[in-house]
């Protein structure tokens, strides 16, 4: 019997000890990358179980704006402080004495801490280049002054420039061939996506520190610095914004107190944008949930009025403009008696100035009847009804788009709709199926102002390797040959400058304005309401100065009762802002 007992408890303890050395073996061997269903990586973590480090540069690519100042991050010359300082003697008095910090503040600093730190984070304490080179003079096991990079708590063109986060699978999925950690940073949004595998890290920049299980110094009291060592990386993203008109634009919106809405501006030399802001903004206490996450200047919006400038350019080129042409203008698109709007009878100038329905209704049936595709045809030439963001054969990617989040325009979903002369008429106030972005928008105005040049638009001019290298440019680059002519585009600047211009214009609130505005206003029904009262878009969109055009602006307010939430005083606002910085810029 005993005999028998002994035997089981072998065969027990051969099973168990099996066991166990096929558990270490998934821990040693074979799961080491990848241990359990949360995928914990066991050699980093055994790693970092005997090691104290400090993130100086997390090595993913940086974005810039057009002068090379950084936007997502910052570089703070800071105090860096390791924990087992509390374990030797060292010169606090000497550090205290150059960086201002009192001596019992430093040691209470240290004797708190449990890893390396920057003082004061997380708004760290910001030395001087003197500071730096005298703190670093001491040689002081544990005390340094080095350049770190932060990471921004408010973030310029939030919803353009995007957002990062961790995600295994994700990692896997995007970069099989890649060796990268699972604790990778991936571009989810914005350029942060488009622009990721150029903005992948070679690796961290970091002061490591080696201990034992206590906490102690495992090798002495030697810090080490570690670093890709590679002088292209990581790349910079030089974008097209300007942070400081940008960050005025904000402020400017806000004070309009935009909820849903934004606007954007492009500079018309090189079809690029300087600012663009989006309302609401993202929640940063969680920011993939909720509408702040996604960027309106990219998608799709009624677009009421400011349609007409295509009816208006479609009509001047099918001879529909004739000045002794008489429009009634006391009746309503349906032929009812317009009551709040009736202007008795203008031409076609005066009716593109103060907006008239009627007129451009009319026009719209017209360019129908002799072509159902007409007005297709000409918001296509004014960059409406396609994305207008920069694309192109970059690298091995073929077809790069730099704004893949941009949606496209559009005039009608369907043949009946494009054949129904009383849909053609919304059509032509910008009602009905039309939908355009913000950012196509301003684009017609700027090619109306280039007289007809109709170009992609960018948010990224370059990259550029570490040390400022160009590794990828993005040029100007034509949207097609289908444009406008340059009579046309004469004729429409005239027509949008009348806008300001006429006593009754729509856009007469610019009138006195240190720039000469061009531009048309819209406001669409969006056939939503609260409180029995119905929501509305409200646009302005223009260029300016009329004669030597640099900016085209548009400023959108969406969801808003027709009597609040206008644009004119934003629009306004921008235009002076532009003015006085472009009056410093030339007294320099």
């Amino acid at each position: 019997m005993w005999k028998r007992r002994a035997f089981g408890w072998l065969i027990i303890c051969i099973i168990g000890f099996a066991l166990l050395l096929i558990r270490l073996m998934q821990i040693q061997l074979i799961e080491t990358e990848a241990f359990s269903k949360h995928n914990i990586n066991l050699l980093e973590e055994s790693v970092q179980q005997r090691t104290q480090e400090l993130v100086i540069d997390n090595g993913r690519g940086n974005f810039l704006d057009r002068n090379g100042v950084m936007l997502t991050h910052k570089k703070v010359s800071v105090l860096v402080l390791f924990p087992f300082l509390k374990k030797i003697d060292w010169n606090a008095n000497k550090v205290s004495e150059i960086s201002g910090i009192p001596v019992k503040t430093l040691k209470n600093a240290v004797e708190r801490a449990k890893k390396p730190f920057a003082y004061g984070n997380p708004k760290p304490l910001e030395l001087t280049s003197s500071q730096m080179e005298r703190i670093n003079q001491l040689n002081i096991p544990g005390v340094f002054a080095i350049e770190k990079k932060f990471e921004r708590s408010e973030v310029p063109a939030e919803q353009l420039i995007g957002l990062t986060g961790e995600n295994p699978k994700e990692v896997k999925r995007r970069y099989p061939n890649k060796e990268l950690s699972e604790k990778t940073l991936l571009g989810v949004s914005g350029l942060e996506e488009s622009f990721d595998e150029f903005l992948l890290p070679d690796g961290k920049s970091k002061l490591v520190y080696h201990v034992d299980g206590s906490g102690g110094p495992l090798f002495g009291i030697n810090v080490k610095y570690v670093d890709p060592a590679n002088p292209f990386y990581p790349v910079n993203i030089r974008t097209t914004i300007d942070k400081s008109i940008q960050q005025r634009a904000e402020d400017l919106v806000d004070q309009s107190q935009i909820k849903k809405g934004g606007l954007v501006l492009l500079d018309i030399k090189n079809s690029s944008i300087l600012a663009m802001v989006s309302r609401p903004s993202i929640n940063k206490k969680d920011p993939y949930s909720g509408a702040g996450i996604t960027n309106r200047m990219l998608k799709q919006q009624i677009i009421g009025s400011v349609f007409k400038t295509v009816v208006a350019a479609a009509a001047i080129d099918h001879n529909l403009d004739s000045p002794m042409r008489q429009f009634d203008c006391s009746k309503k698109i349906n032929g009812k008696p317009e009551v709040q709007y009736n202007y008795g009878m203008l031409d076609f100038t005066n009716s593109f100035a103060r907006s008239c329905n009627q007129t451009f209704g009319e026009l719209a049936k017209e360019l129908q009847k002799d072509d159902p595709l007409s007005l297709e045809e000409y918001a296509g030439k004014l960059g409406l009804t396609g994305g207008v963001g920069w694309q192109g054969d970059v690298y091995h990617t073929s077809n790069f788009k730099q704004l893949p989040d941009e949606d496209s325009g559009r005039v009608f979903v369907s043949d009946e709709a494009r054949k129904d002369a009383n849909m053609a008429a919304m059509s032509g106030i910008g009602q009905n199926e039309v939908r355009v972005t913000p950012l196509a928008v301003a684009n017609m105005m700027a090619t109306i102002a280039r007289g007809g040049k109709k170009e992609m638009v960018r948010a990224v001019s370059k990259i550029e390797y570490k040390n400022r290298t160009t590794m990828v440019d993005f040029p100007v680059q034509s949207l097609g040959a289908d444009s406008i002519s340059p009579y046309t585009s004469m004729r429409l600047q005239k027509l949008l400058r009348e806008v300001v211009l006429n006593p009754n214009g729509t856009g007469r609130w610019f009138q006195n304005l240190p720039y000469e505005v061009a531009g048309k206003s819209g406001t669409a029904e969006t056939g939503k309401y609260i409180d029995g009262k119905e929501l509305h878009n409200k646009w302005f969109a223009g260029y300016f100065p009329y004669k030597n055009p640099k900016y085209a602006l548009v400023a959108v307010n969406l969801d808003v009762l027709d009597t609040e939430g206008g644009v004119n005083l934003l629009f306004a606002d921008m235009v002076k802002m532009l003015y006085e910085k472009d009056k410093e810029k030339s007294s320099e």
